[in-house]
């Protein structure tokens, strides 16, 4: 599993303009040539951007779908929690392609400018963050001493100010965990949102898949090397307040 990504590091470090091997030599100027490229910084700013509606949106659903199928006993709860989870089963190309040939239906029955729209394309990534919010939340929620809420429900806590004070914050290291999961899945994505983006807009995904279609250079393994240092700088400093190994 680490074979790729010692590679795209070691390539990222080649002098010349095409990858060859063995290389002339070696430097580490491709990295400072990112910042040439304002198609890299613009496509960054939209996969942060759809990447921080669909994480938000994710937790506002995931949350209370996943208390309700931990603390509550009501028919269809099995059925409920097979739809929430089902879209991790589903490739991507698939859930992809149906939306659009959906959104296509309903531009056409509404004349609606829905096609390339940041609303349609941050619903299609819910569908693929919002499943892992709710694994993460149900794994940390049945973890948790239900005793401790019983004991505030009996010193006259009404059920609104347990699940306030007492039950989201037991809940803190799983939503933190199911927020980042969410925000990188959204934000690597590329197979969903390949079908949906509209003309001129594109994600950072998408823009390193476009720049290989004309150029074989070391800038884009630049590129991705810069982009999983910082994630993976995010669950490292996320795992010394978290604890994912605990949740995950």
């Amino acid at each position: 599993m680490a074979m790729p990504l010692v590679m795209t590091a070691y390539i990222s470090l080649f002098r010349d303009a095409v990858v060859i091997f063995p290389p002339s030599g070696y430097s580490t100027a491709w990295y400072a040539r990112i910042m040439e490229f304002p198609r890299f910084g613009t496509s960054l700013g939209t996969s942060l951007r759809i990447a921080a509606m669909a994480t938000a949106g994710s937790l506002l659903i995931g949350i209370p779908a996943s208390l309700a199928l931990v603390r509550h006993r009501f028919p269809g709860r099995g059925a409920l929690n097979v739809l929430l989870l089902s879209p991790l089963t589903v490739p991507g190309v698939v859930i992809g392609l149906s939306i659009y040939v959906l959104v296509v239906e309903a531009e056409i029955a509404t004349e609606a400018p829905l096609i390339g729209s940041d609303l349609v394309l941050v619903l299609a990534h819910l569908l693929i963050t919002t499943p892992w919010v709710v694994r993460l939340c149900v794994a940390n929620l049945i973890g948790l001493d239900r005793s401790v809420e019983e004991a505030a429900a009996n010193l006259g806590a009404s059920p609104l100010s347990v699940l306030w004070r007492v039950t989201l914050p037991m809940m803190r290291q799983g939503i933190v965990a199911a927020a980042l999961f969410a925000f990188i899945v959204s934000f690597e994505n590329i197979e969903l949102t390949l079908f949906l983006i509209s003309p001129g807009v594109m994600t950072l995904p998408i823009s390193i898949l476009q720049y290989l279609e004309y150029r074989v250079d070391p800038l884009v393994a630049a590129v991705v090397m810069v982009q999983t240092l910082v994630i993976a700088g995010l669950l490292i400093l996320l795992d010394r307040y978290v604890k994912l190994s605990r949740i995950v």
